[in-house]
């Protein structure tokens, strides 16, 4: 017995592992999760001439794919704030809303702005803009703040092409078209529901923090545009949606069709390959080079000098990834997948909710989202392959597990918590708990759209 549960227990060992080295050791996360990956494989047993090479084969599967896809997505969210797009989605929409809609008017922004910036540049990005609206409707900042956080969690978690959703459909061989469309499908009731509904409970929650004032002086100076610099509204959203918009075509052809596993024809070669998210984004990224840039007479250099920036501050983030995505095959090689699969044959226990829950304990022990969601893939993955559930599906479950119950060992809490100049019992009362409502309510969707599709 103790020899069938021992692959569990090194997975146990092993996450116990990575928190000491990244906690209290204080060690880079990318380099903690390789000693991680290194330490696992020996507690399975894997002959130590084959680690390395494992490792090697999941950082390159991982980054293979997503390396593309994240580079690109970087460089088109740098050319919508530098361009001064996210600005005006952001200030139309809440000029129209008006001051008693304000907050739904800040959860689309935030969406439309959320599909095209990384959780952390929408943050940095909008939050000053927060500031000002509350400061301008003598409004609480976080009845604000918590709509807009919310948004872009939830476009993080659930849709492409955000590093979490693109690296799990690509390690479960799942359309990724599929799962940006059923993505959408859940993201929005997710948002309506841990957006502004829960402001609505949140002050009976924690009172106190609404009445607090954030300081976000470490951001340093925002850029800030005159109305006749701004791209028109229209084309600054059609700039952020471009690459949703391409992907989403494809796959609508695809289901109306039924053409899903190959083309038929000469327009539906077409349309599968500019409906390639990497094709979409490039696409869209030569677009944003025109819209945000040259049409605003903006110089060629200083358009490149945008793109540039994109790419340094993910590099590490990169790497990150890779590190998850080496961990994962370690995990899979080592046959922990076989051992969950040995456990659960002939359970009726639902394969999406046994996804969601294994992504949303390791997202309560590791904090990274993005870690803890590849890390579920080489657990989970041998199991679906007995099962006939849809795997798009599965990859929006465990991004729902993966977001769950942010806390202290999360970046984003501690992002969360000083810019809003909260303490740490408020931060758990309004981040933690929109996370885990995000979470749990985004699993009762999948579950929902599983009956229907």
């Amino acid at each position: 017995m103790f020899e069938a549960l021992w692959p569990l227990f090194s997975v146990v060992i092993g996450i116990v592992f990575l928190l000491i080295l990244i906690i209290y050791l204080k060690l880079n996360t990318f380099i903690s999760l390789i000693l991680t990956a290194i330490c696992t494989g020996i507690l399975l047993g894997m002959p130590l001439d084959k680690i390395i090479g494992t490792i090697e084969t999941g950082m390159g599967n991982t980054l293979g794919h997503i390396a593309l896809i994240f580079g690109l997505g970087a460089m088109l969210g740098k050319l919508l704030a530098d361009g001064g797009g996210a600005t005006q989605i952001a200030d139309t929409l809440i000029d129209r809303f008006g001051r008693h809609y304000v907050q739904w008017a800040m959860v689309i922004a935030s969406f439309i702005v959320g599909i095209a910036l990384f959780f952390e540049v929408g943050l940095v990005l909008l939050i000053p803009l927060v500031f000002t609206i509350a400061k301008r409707m003598q409004m609480s900042q976080l009845k604000i703040g918590l709509p807009m956080v919310t948004a872009l969690s939830v476009t993080h978690g659930f849709l492409p092409p955000h590093p979490g959703p693109v690296v799990i459909a690509q390690s479960l061989n799942a359309d990724i078209g599929q799962v940006l469309l059923y993505g959408f499908i859940v993201a929005i009731p997710v948002t309506i529901i841990a957006g502004p509904l829960f402001v609505k409970i949140a002050p009976h929650l924690s009172g106190t923090a609404f009445h607090k004032e954030g300081n976000i002086s470490s951001l340093g100076a925002t850029k800030t545009f005159q109305k006749s610099e701004l791209p028109s509204f229209r084309l600054s959203v059609f700039t952020a949606l471009l690459p949703v918009i391409l992907m989403l075509v494809a796959t609508i052809w695809q289901l109306v069709t039924g053409h899903q596993k190959e083309a038929t024809d000469f327009i539906e070669h077409i349309v599968y390959f500019i409906g390639t998210a990497g094709t979409a984004m490039l696409i869209a990224v030569l677009f944003a080079i025109y819209s945000m840039g040259l049409h605003l007479n903006r110089s060629m250099s200083d358009i490149m000098d945008s793109v540039t920036k994109a790419i340094t501050p993910i590099g590490m983030m990169l790497l990150i990834i890779g590190g998850g995505g080496a961990f994962k095959q370690v995990l899979i090689d080592g046959g922990v997948g076989k051992t969950v699969e040995h456990f659960f044959i002939g359970s009726e226990l639902s394969p999406l909710f046994l996804a969601w829950l294994v992504a949303a304990v390791l997202r309560l022990a590791l904090g990274s989202a993005t870690v803890a969601a590849i890390s579920t893939t080489g657990i989970v993955l041998p199991l679906l392959q007995t099962s006939d559930v849809n795997t798009a599906l599965v990859v929006l479950a465990i991004g729902a597990g993966s977001v769950f119950c942010s806390h202290v060992n999360d970046a984003g809490f501690w992002m969360f918590k000083e810019y809003f100049g909260l303490s740490v019992k408020e931060t758990f009362l309004t981040w933690s708990m929109v996370e885990t409502i995000i979470s749990v309510s985004g699993l009762i969707f999948v579950y929902i759209l599983s009956l229907i599709v």
